[in-house]
C-alpha cells in the first residue's frame, strides 16, 4: 500500500471529492490487487452492506464493522448465531438490516466452503479472470460500467455457491475495489502507480 500522493499538482477520479476518509481510501487502497482472503471476505461484507447506500457511508463505519464482524475472521463470523444477529441489531455502528446481516453471516460459511474446494477464495475470485487485472482506460466517469459479462458471471457462480448480496453491480464494486479491475481515470496520479502492482501481484497466485 502507498502512501496519500499530497503533491499540488496531483490530479485525482473526481469521486472521492474532498472528504478527507474518501481520498485517503482512493489515494492507498482502491484498485490495488488484493490476494489475500481476509481482504477478499472484508470487502465482501462491506460491498453486500453498501447495497443501496453510499459507500463514504460504509468507509465511516469500516472500523466498527471490524469490531463487529469479529475483524473481518470469516471463521468466526461463519460461527455467529441468532443472538449475535440480534447484537448486531443494535448496533448503531453498522447498517441494521437483518437480510444484510443474516447474508454476512451466510456468506462466511459459504466463503469458507470455496475455500476448501479451491484451496482459497482468492483463486477462485481471480480465476475468472486469469490471476492478472483489467487495466482500463476510461478518461471520464461516465465510461466506467456498472456491470460487466466478467462481474455477471462471477456473481451468477457465487450464487450458486449459497452467496447473497453478491449481484453485477456488487461484485463489480468488489472487482474495483480489490484491483480486478484498475478504474481509475488514465489522468488521475493512481492510474499508473496501480497498473505497476499488477503483474508482481498475480505472483501471488502461482
Amino acid at each position: 500500500m502507498m502512501e496519500p500522493h499530497h503533491g499540488a499538482e496531483s490530479v485525482r477520479c473526481p469521486w472521492p471529492g474532498a472528504d478527507e476518509l474518501a481520498v485517503a481510501y482512493h489515494d492507498t487502497e482502491w484498485g490495488v490487487p488484493l490476494y489475500d482472503d481476509g481482504k477478499l471476505f472484508e470487502f465482501l461484507i462491506l460491498e453486500g452492506a453498501q447495497a443501496g447506500l453510499s459507500w463514504i457511508t460504509i468507509l465511516r463505519k469500516r472500523e466498527r464493522y471490524r469490531e463487529a464482524f469479529a475483524g473481518f475472521d470469516p471463521r468466526l463470523v461463519a460461527r455467529f448465531s441468532p443472538t449475535d444477529v440480534e447484537r448486531l441489531m443494535a448496533d448503531s455502528g453498522i447498517v441494521r438490516n437483518r437480510r444484510k446481516i443474516e447474508a454476512a453471516i451466510s456468506n462466511a460459511r459459504s466463503f469458507l466452503a470455496v475455500q476448501e474446494e479451491f484451496g482459497s477464495f482468492s483463486r477462485f475470485m481471480w480465476g475468472f479472470i486469469g490471476g492478472v487485472p483489467i487495466l482500463n482506460r476510461w478518461a471520464t466517469l461516465t465510461e466506467i460500467p456498472a456491470v460487466t459479462p466478467e462481474s455477471r458471471r462471477i456473481s451468477a457462480e457465487l450464487v450458486h455457491h449459497g452467496f447473497r448480496f453478491v449481484g453485477p453491480t456488487i461484485i463489480y464494486a468488489h472487482m474495483q475495489a480489490t484491483g480486478m479491475v484498475n478504474d481509475h481515470l488514465v489522468s488521475c496520479f493512481r492510474h499508473s502507480e496501480v497498473c505497476r502492482f499488477a503483474r508482481p501481484a498475480a505472483e501471488a497466485l502461482r
